[in-house]
């Protein structure tokens, strides 16, 4: 049965009036089957309302437009924490999706979302990116500002990046999200340079913290599908939310993932504890008061968001991390997200500057992975052969 599409929960469609020409926006349009408002050049749509009030609403609104900033940077990480060296790619702002804790709700002021339609210079700043650094591997992924596939069905951007990654040397490509939306992947040239990624959470926090998003059923039964396309897999579990039977809600999904999953599928899984921007707690309070986790105690990081206790974040990842280590492949590089060097040491037992740095682990299991894939295809053309 097909899940819920994020992209029918649009109602209205904003368009910018130097984009109405543009080839891709009009396909976008014609797609949507939706009435069309335009807005000055520069201009935004109309808001009821002051944000984040108006939030709710807005992420019923597609704003079509014309990106003039850079679509491809480094990931605005610091310093003070372990970073993974990834690059984002900005296809668009916000999400229709409305988890509890995202924190585009601090990030952004404005309350729709947002479509860059302008793609053409999109893929020539990746041009430029991937012929400047030849010998460098470039890990990129769309799902820093807005879900990767959750408006897919209606602006079918993945063939077009897929097929295009398809034919780099040098450079992966992420497409992160918490939606089942997966159909425009299949049959693709993907070259296995793409990995498709889900990020799960414990069942209560999914039910609860996580609205109009798939089931993780489905994100596990759509995993199931990639990983048959050949696609390279990878989970995040980010972020682990401290909350009554925590260790049996996450034993949980854990069981079901690889129940569902190939371990040989998997390039990477991800850990990240709970951390926030402090303004994003009256945000969230307010638009959500019945959600509880955020009045446990924090304590303030040295990247200024509140994160929980050292002691509480050590006892969530050593008891997390042995029990992936027990199921996963040994070939799957499983990583924290933004930690520091310590917790590093006190849960793995090394700090990832002695094993290369964490882009270099990273960039080793997805050549483990290709390995293995190309392993696969000749025993299975050999099978046929013989």
């Amino acid at each position: 049965m097909r899940s819920f599409d994020p992209s029918q929960y649009i109602t209205r469609l904003y368009v910018e009036k130097g984009c109405l020409d543009h080839p891709y926006c009009r396909e976008i349009v014609a797609r949507s089957n939706l009435p069309v408002t335009l807005v000055q050049d520069n201009g935004a749509p109309a808001s009821e309302g002051a944000y984040p009030a108006n939030l709710t609403r807005g992420k019923r609104d597609l704003f079509l437009c014309r990106n003039r900033g850079r679509f491809f940077k480094p990931c605005p990480a610091t310093r003070e924490y372990q970073c993974c060296g990834y690059h984002v790619l900005s296809i668009g702002m916000n999400c229709p999706m409305d988890c509890v804790y995202c924190i585009l709700q601090a990030y952004l002021n404005n309350p729709w979302l947002s479509f860059f339609v302008n793609i053409e210079d999109m893929f020539g700043e990746l041009d430029r990116a991937f012929a400047a650094e030849p010998d460098r591997l470039l890990r990129i992924g769309t799902g820093e500002f807005t879900d990767s596939l959750a408006l897919d069905d209606l602006t079918r951007l993945s063939p077009r990046l897929v097929e295009y990654m398809a034919g780099q040397t040098n450079g992966f490509l992420e497409l992160k999200t918490k939606s089942a939306v997966i159909e425009n992947l299949k049959d693709l040239n993907h070259n296995n340079r793409t990995v498709v990624a889900w990020s799960l959470n414990s069942p209560v926090v999914a039910e609860r913290e996580e609205l109009r998003t798939a089931s993780l059923d489905e994100r596990l039964a759509a995993a199931q599908r990639c990983a048959e396309w050949g696609y390279s897999l990878a989970f995040h579990f980010d972020p682990v939310i401290l909350h009554q039977g925590w260790r049996e809600g996450y034993r949980s999904i854990i069981e079901r993932l690889f129940q569902h999953v190939d371990p040989d599928a998997i390039t990477w899984i991800s850990l990240g504890a709970l951390r926030y921007l402090p303004h994003l707690k009256s945000i969230a309070g307010d638009r959500f008061p019945g959600s509880r986790f955020f009045y446990e105690e924090f304590v303030e990081g040295l990247d200024g968001k509140a994160r929980y206790f050292r002691t509480q974040r050590l006892e969530m990842y050593k008891w997390l991390v042995d029990l992936l280590c027990r199921y996963a492949s040994p070939g799957t590089c499983i990583y924290f997200c933004m930690e520091s060097d310590l917790i590093w040491r006190e849960v793995f037992g090394y700090t990832p500057s002695e094993r290369g740095g964490l882009a270099t682990m990273l960039d080793d299991s997805l050549s483990r992975r290709r390995h293995l894939t190309r392993k696969r295809l000749v025993f299975f053309q050999n099978d046929i052969i013989m």
